[in-house]
């Protein structure tokens, strides 16, 4: 287990592995503006213990991959989702089983798109459908309370670690389901790693720049990997519904609801989220 910069499409991409490289592959892909920690280390450990070999990385704009100035817009989801094609095949991976976390089931969305062949089998959670209308499909948008949160950050000074890890910590509170009991600590000591590792911890904002692609409209329902769909029923950032929305649009999907969680994989899931990942991934075989 060690940190690698890799130079994946012209830009540095850092990974981190876990896990017998000889075991199937799990790429871990994560949401906006969440650099590779919030994907958190006992949680790898464990999904690797299950026999697989589990990769997790940070998107451009967080952690220690290549940054862009803040407030500037350089890249696509689908030139995200060729970075994780790319991780794959500087690993020399050619098919691996895609869990995406919000975002990042969105990028895996495009990645069994467009290369389906690569795919083993795909994990949402707490994630949508890419390229569709939300309107069109009279989904719920954001709680309103998030942007009013979220103003804060116009306000603050990026170079306290101190006040910036307060604000981190308790934007991560609001995302905690009433099932549970928000775990400051584990997410204090990620939000601390996260400000002292990234390039430039500004930069995760270019994420909120980005958007749906039209083309997609209509091409999820033709992506035919096995899906398996988790979300939690008080998501505050994609509402169950949108969890529901993925079942009934991706045509090899299954649900995994999880009661009174929100948009978090919290630790008091962990055994049933990885449960579920070892089951839905133990039916895909490599060619």
């Amino acid at each position: 287990m060690s940190e690698k910069i890799m130079k994946i499409n012209g830009i540095d991409i850092c990974t981190e592995s876990f896990g017998n490289p000889s075991k199937p592959a799990i790429l871990l892909i994560n949401g906006a503006m969440n650099s590779m920690v919030y994907w958190d280390e006992e949680f790898c450990q464990q999904l690797a213990d299950t026999g697989r070999f589990v990769i997790r990385y940070d998107n451009r704009d967080v952690g220690r991959s290549t940054t862009y100035e803040p407030g500037t817009t350089n890249y696509t989801v689908d030139d995200m989702a060729n970075d994780a094609v790319g991780i794959l095949d500087a690993y020399t991976i050619h098919q691996a089983h895609l869990v995406g976390m919000s975002l990042g089931g969105m990028i895996a969305q495009v990645i069994a798109y467009n290369n389906p062949e690569r795919v083993l089998s795909m994990t949402t959670i707490a994630s949508s459908l890419f390229g569709a209308d939300e309107n069109d499909r009279d989904l719920p948008g954001m709680d309103p309370k998030l942007f009013e949160f979220h103003a804060k950050g116009a306000t603050l000074d990026w170079s306290n670690e101190e006040e910036v890890v307060d604000y981190l910590v308790e934007g991560a509170k609001m995302l905690c389901g009433s099932k549970h009991i928000f775990d400051e600590e584990r997410v204090r000591k990620q939000t601390t790693q996260d400000f002292k590792r990234a390039n430039n911890l500004l930069s995760m904002f270019n994420h909120a720049t980005l958007t749906g692609n039209d083309f997609y409209e209509n091409k999820i329902k033709e992506i035919e990997v096995p899906t398996l769909v988790i979300h939690g029923t008080e998501d505050t950032i994609l509402p169950y519904e949108h969890g529901l929305a993925l079942v009934n649009e991706l045509p090899n999907s299954t649900l995994l609801t999880l009661e009174g969680a929100g948009h978090e994989i919290h630790p008091d899931d962990w055994k049933e989220i990885i449960n579920a990942i070892d089951t839905h991934t133990s039916f895909a075989k490599a060619d």
